[in-house]
């Protein structure tokens, strides 16, 4: 078995991106699961969120908090803002990695 430690140096020696998901944030605050909206104003959140970037090493901009449909019998505008913001995120750390690769992997031309 491969250790998280083992993981975490490949990715960067490769300059894998790494974003953490923080799942769940309006159990884990009630601020939070009585108005979505005060997810970027929660101390105890924005303390989680320092915790973990602490224990892993990444930056705060790379920890991604998102709210569960959990109990909701409809879609929610302000669940699916922070859901699709996240899965931008991650989007746009891929393909900044795909565009590093391809900018290392492309030959340079010499000047004969």
């Amino acid at each position: 078995m491969v250790s998280n430690s083992t993981l975490e140096e490949v990715f960067n020696q490769h300059w894998i991106p790494q974003v953490a998901v923080v799942t769940h944030i309006d159990e884990a605050c009630k601020e939070i699961d009585e108005n979505l909206k005060n997810v970027y104003k929660s101390r105890f959140l924005k303390t989680k969120m320092m915790e973990i970037s602490s224990g892993t090493g990444l930056p705060l901009n790379c920890i991604l908090p998102v709210k569960n449909y959990s109990k909701e019998n409809k879609m929610q505008p302000d669940i699916n803002a922070l859901i699709l913001s996240a899965m931008r995120q991650i989007l746009e750390f891929g393909n900044d990695f795909v565009r590093e690769m391809e900018r290392n992997l492309v030959p340079k031309r010499r000047d004969d």
